[in-house]
């Protein structure tokens, strides 16, 4: 296997003294998705910021492409290749939709000729936006917004995706076609982390899945190795043997 676009060894993160995130280690891959699941409070969400620059790595580190950022600020990072999607369709909505993708490839210090090129490619991507890129990304649907700061981030050039729960809000249909897209990205061979609360609809785009319990990993396994969703069950509410194996299936349990 290749080396991953992202790894994470050992993350510690929080807020202030608070520390919410103990001992994460996790890797995405070019071309591939990469589950972060868990229950509410697991620390999801505090390690995709920490990734992100948003929030400090307190201890253990994050390297994009072989490089430590653990130490980089978040514009750095965006710069060196990472891009993320905060929770809840954070697009500028009083702007065109046309206007928050041009938005979105400021970091890259593009003539305007150029990023409406990139912005084309992303009306290909998201036929829908092209539809809409002259109006109001506030009048749009909240799936259609959703899919507007996918593209956005992806304005940017990323080799890493982070998204964190895109499936919010969003009619079971929705969310589907939400993550058919984003399926559909790694194809270009992006590297995506994906926090979700749909466990089955990430389960449907997943290539490796990794779980949280309390801030800490409580299962790392290929997705394909994962027969049902009964192993994540127990992973979520802590039926985990003291052996670290659950027997219905050899999956491993760290």
């Amino acid at each position: 296997m290749t080396d991953p676009i992202l790894s994470v060894q050992g993350l510690a993160t929080g807020y202030g003294d608070l520390r919410v995130v103990w001992d994460v280690s996790l890797q995405v891959h070019a071309g591939a998705v990469t589950a972060l699941l868990g229950r509410n409070g697991a620390g999801k969400t505090s390690t995709l910021r920490a990734i992100s620059g948003l929030n400090k790595v307190a201890a253990g580190s994050v390297e994009l492409a072989g490089q430590d950022v653990s130490a980089m600020p978040a514009h750095r990072r965006v710069r060196a290749g990472m891009a993320y999607v905060q929770e809840g369709k954070r697009v500028f909505h009083r702007q065109s939709v046309e206007q928050n993708l041009l938005l979105g490839g400021y970091t890259r210090r593009l003539g305007r000729a150029k990023l409406r090129r990139e912005a084309d490619k992303m009306y290909d991507l998201f036929p829908i936006l092209a539809q809409k890129r002259a109006l109001p990304a506030g009048s749009m649907s909240g799936g259609q917004q959703q899919m507007l700061a996918i593209a956005q981030a992806l304005m940017a050039a990323p080799k890493l995706l982070l998204l964190d729960e895109p499936s919010g809000g969003l009619a079971p249909s929705i969310v589907a076609e939400v993550m058919d897209r984003v399926k559909a990205l790694t194809e270009t061979g992006l590297a995506v982390l994906l926090v979700e609360q749909a466990v089955e609809a990430a389960m449907s785009v997943a290539d490796h899945v990794t779980v949280l319990d309390i801030g800490k990993v409580v299962l790392d396994q290929p997705a394909g190795e994962i027969a049902d969703l009964d192993l994540l069950k127990a992973a979520y509410f802590g039926r985990v043997g003291a052996t670290g194996e659950d027997d219905r299936s050899g999956a491993r349990l760290v």
